[in-house]
């Protein structure tokens, strides 16, 4: 969600690329450890996220990431 709003939702299904694939990609320039999160957003969706939105990143089973946006 963007400020309350959702914005974007989906499940692996909706997938381009698969799980798999997006860890050997991954892990192939950095090292992934245990516990780490792989968020990949989904094509629909995009939006203007100025200074002061606050961006919710909830994974089902989970829990959820709550981040507000600050300029530089």
């Amino acid at each position: 969600t963007v400020n309350g709003q959702l914005t974007q939702q989906g499940t692996t299904a909706d997938m381009v690329f698969d799980v798999p694939m997006l860890i050997e990609y991954f892990s192939s320039f950095m090292t992934l450890y245990p516990g780490d999160l792989i968020l990949t957003g989904t094509p629909d969706g995009v939006v203007d996220c100025p200074v002061g939105s606050v961006v919710v990143t909830e994974v089902e089973g989970i829990g959820a990431l709550r981040n507000t946006i600050v300029g530089n």
